[in-house]
């Protein structure tokens, strides 16, 4: 889950897992894999900074074993 904040302000929270696409036109447009779609005040580059950091932060590392 990622937050993101809508045009007036208010925080939200998404499921990063289930966004499709991401675009700018001018204000950004989230579509996500279920056909809903949200208009947040961040930037596609910033809402892709968010969900990286929430992928890698769900990875587990590799632990060797003997």
């Amino acid at each position: 889950m990622i937050k993101l904040e809508r045009l007036n302000g208010e925080e939200f929270v998404l499921n990063a897992e289930l966004i499709e696409t991401v675009e700018a036109r001018p204000d950004t447009i989230i579509t996500m894999t279920t056909g809903e779609k949200y208009i947040a005040r961040n930037s596609p580059e910033e809402i892709i900074e968010k969900v990286r950091e929430y992928k890698s932060s769900i990875r587990s590392p590799i632990s060797s074993q003997p």
